[in-house]
């Protein structure tokens, strides 16, 4: 099962509550006898309240910040709500994976039962067993995206550098797609320089597959697609810009969360995870590269991937 960034994100705040703790006690050692209790009490069902579960809840904020009962009260406060966002991730991750498990098992089993009844023609039995087939393969690119995940954000995951030519990976990557751009009639424009890095082959192929592969399948018949390569600067640039529908200004700014897919009421008939980008996003950086978009709704998505000078040989 995949674990997400929340699991690190609990782990560094649980250490900063034991600090908490440990601080209050030392305080409260030099407080008044009265005083001493009442700050204990309040500070103690607090405490208890969050270890419970409940991360909205608050210390009264008498001293408004100032001394160092505001430090530590804010402070306390500053740790319920980080608990708090971090269990609404949670939340948030066990629903989508919920989601996106559900939806192609409740696909499976509805044309199972169909297939059980003895009155359906050959043509339409192969129909629903090629949809079937379909929503396994897509409950298995989960599981493997989901995987993928776990292991790029395991510390323990190993990078495999090797020297290749990066022209020549991304253009393997573009002919394996030709049967879908040329079923489109997609207009494929490619201009790259001869381009020699030292990389994980492996896992840089999974950002081209990712690039690639959407825009193929978001262009529209007939649309266009520009794919480029080059040097600038001492840094490696790849640019793919497609003609398909864009994406909204609302959504720009999480296209690159798990599971977030833009705007699924435009075109329902493109399925995906939603995982593609999140990859990307995740296998670029750990390359110490960047990648930023660009997009206007109606005439398409440009991507720009900046790996750095170091990959050259």
């Amino acid at each position: 099962m995949y674990v997400p960034d929340f699991v690190r994100q609990s782990i560094n705040v649980v250490i900063g509550f034991v600090i908490a703790i440990i601080i209050i006690r030392f305080i409260i050692f030099f407080l008044k006898p009265y005083h001493r209790e009442t700050f204990f009490d309040a500070i103690v069902k607090v405490l208890e309240k969050i270890a419970r579960g409940n991360f909205k809840v608050r210390v009264d904020d008498k001293n408004k910040g100032r001394g160092p009962f505001g430090v530590l009260v804010k402070s306390i406060n500053d740790m319920a709500q980080e608990l708090d966002k971090i269990e609404d991730m949670r939340q948030n991750f066990i629903s989508d994976v919920s989601h996106e498990i559900q939806s192609p098992l409740t696909s499976i089993r509805g044309y199972t039962r169909i297939l059980m009844k003895a009155d359906i023609g050959y043509e339409e039995r192969m129909h629903y067993l090629d949809i079937i087939e379909s929503e396994s393969t897509r409950l298995s690119r989960l599981s493997n995206n989901l995987l993928k995940l776990a292991s790029l954000d395991s510390k323990a995951y190993q990078i495999h550098p090797e020297n290749y030519r990066l022209d020549e990976q991304i253009r393997e990557i573009i002919i394996a797609y030709e049967p879908q751009w040329s079923e489109k009639k997609i207009d494929m424009e490619i201009s790259f320089n001869e381009i020699d890095i030292n990389a994980d082959k492996d896992m840089l192929s999974q950002v081209w597959n990712n690039l690639v592969g959407n825009a193929v399948k978001f262009t529209p018949e007939g649309g266009h697609i520009s794919i480029k390569l080059n040097r600038n600067n001492g840094k490696i640039i790849f640019v793919i810009d497609d003609t398909g529908p864009g994406i909204p200004p609302e959504d720009g700014y999480r296209i690159f969360e798990r599971f977030y897919k833009a705007d699924k009421s435009r075109n329902p008939a493109v399925k995906g995870s939603g995982l593609g980008l999140s990859i990307t996003k995740k296998i670029i950086e750990m390359n110490n590269g960047s990648i930023t978009f660009s997009s206007k709704p109606g005439k398409g998505s440009e991507f720009t991937v900046i790996l750095p000078a170091s990959m050259s040989i």
